[in-house]
């Protein structure tokens, strides 16, 4: 992995439409491709990885792959150019990608996920809800629409309930779940109140999921990232907020999703984390998450 003087702490001015588009991005994402290695922690495991084209998705499918996993790729249908590049590392890696485009915040759409993922890939061992929304780009709460609001929690939350839901039938003795949360659970901004309240709700299902699944040898975890360099910075906080992305961090930089990925692989490997359930696992460049 390159060095931590190799990471920006600061990004040109830059904007994008939702829901953005990696190579777009100035500088680019590091996702692992080039330092990310693999020691067959996932071995033969089958993995669904909802918003899985970009971002944090883009950095553990890659990981899953390098470390054994087969791995489905649930993303919108305007990513797909990032969704198949995603699908080309994991090919590389000698393992199984699957391509499964749709809109999650349409029920019906979420509910037929995984059972399409465990289809194609001959079951389904990991379930890694990433897929999110925010949208930052507004002077107060007053300014946030319905459909706005409608957005953040359908692609956070319901769509989270809706997939795990219909996942639990192919899920047995063994498997994980790991959900995205965020720093902002813990450190809600004004402008993300929406997207805020929805992390924070994961949270809070992350812990009561794990006491119900575990007589069942199910594991319920939740990574909780700080400021990352997503295409969904540029297309949802203004230029002036891009520009200082991740600069009030103790360490004083944004993180990339090749940092955040790993922690995806821990939680989700049967043996490096056979007793950790239940559990919230921060990755945000010092701030704390209690």
């Amino acid at each position: 992995m390159s060095s931590t003087q190799d990471r920006p702490r600061e990004f040109p001015p830059q904007q994008q439409e939702p829901p953005g588009v990696t190579g777009a991005m100035t500088p680019p994402p590091d996702h692992g491709e080039q330092s990310y290695r693999g020691s067959g922690r996932m071995e033969g495991l089958r993995a669904l990885i909802t918003g899985g084209d970009s971002g944090i998705g883009r950095a553990t499918a890659i990981a899953f792959a390098r470390e054994g996993a087969d791995v489905a790729i649930g993303y919108l249908p305007d990513e797909e150019d990032d969704a198949q590049e995603t699908a080309r590392w994991v090919r590389e890696a000698g393992r199984t990608a699957v391509l499964l485009p749709g809109d999650v915040t349409d029920e019906e759409t979420a509910r037929a996920l995984p059972g399409r993922a465990a289809d194609e890939l001959g079951g389904l061992d990991v379930l890694v809800n990433n897929a999110g929304f925010q949208m930052a780009r507004r002077e107060a709460f007053e300014d946030v629409t319905t459909d706005e609001i409608d957005r953040v929690l359908k692609t956070n939350l319901y769509a989270l309930l809706w997939i795990t839901q219909a996942a639990l039938p192919h899920l047995s003795e063994g498997a994980s779940i790991v959900n995205n949360s965020s720093i902002q659970a813990y450190q809600p901004s004004t402008s993300l109140l929406d997207y805020a309240s929805t992390k924070a709700a994961i949270n809070n299902f992350t812990v009561n999921l794990a006491a119900e699944l575990g007589p069942r040898g199910i594991r319920v975890n939740a990574v909780a990232p700080g400021p990352i360099w997503t295409p969904l910075q540029p297309a949802t906080q203004p230029e002036s907020k891009v520009q200082s992305f991740g600069q009030d961090t103790p360490l004083g930089r944004a993180g990339q999703p090749a940092e955040v990925a790993p922690a995806f692989v821990y939680l989700s490997s049967p043996g490096d984390a056979s007793y950790v359930s239940g559990t919230v696992l921060g990755v945000t460049g010092g701030k704390p998450v209690f």
